[in-house]
């Protein structure tokens, strides 16, 4: 049995809620990928991955605005095994305020060691994403809490800076 698309998700999911042990493949494949490609070819893999696979997402950003990217965040969030986020929207932007990371919380509890770049994934896509969708978006903070940033154009956000996303730690 599948669970229909919510109005946050434009999918269909099999599953009421995440399994936490897909981090530790993801943090794996993290760790595989940039000794295989470096830096810059994982960059460029999660930003084609921002604009291609998560198309039907940007599509439903673009389409329904701010609104629609708090309400992604919120369904997302709630299907995320051990999360502890709060989506808050102003006029001009949508702030996800992740207190406790579902993914650093699992790799941690699990004793593994966690690539030091893996929270940087969440801005190369989320950066990827926005863009396709006509937003920008900022990161700030990481290993563990965090705050993504998705604004209109003209909401002036400074520039990324990178070292303003922590190093993961274990």
């Amino acid at each position: 049995m599948s669970t229909p698309a919510t109005p946050g998700l434009p999918y269909t999911d099999t599953k009421p809620q995440g399994s936490p042990d897909f981090f530790y493949g993801i943090n794996a494949t993290f760790r595989f990928m940039l000794q295989r490609l470096g830096m810059d070819g994982w960059r460029r893999y999660l930003e084609e991955l921002g604009r291609g696979y998560f198309a039907p997402v940007n599509r439903q950003w673009a389409e329904g605005g701010l609104g629609a990217v708090a309400r992604y965040w919120r369904a997302f969030f709630a299907a995320e095994p051990g999360a502890v986020v709060e989506v808050v929207e102003q006029p001009d932007r949508v702030e996800v305020r992740v207190h406790e990371c579902p993914a650093i919380k699992h790799l941690r509890a699990g004793g593994r060691e966690i690539v030091r770049e893996y929270c940087q994934h969440c801005y190369f896509l989320g950066s990827a994403r926005a863009g396709a969708a006509g937003l920008t978006m900022r990161l700030s903070g990481g290993s563990g809490s965090c705050c993504h940033t998705y604004a209109r154009a003209d909401a002036g956000l400074a520039p990324q800076d990178l070292a303003q996303i922590k190093e993961a730690r274990s």
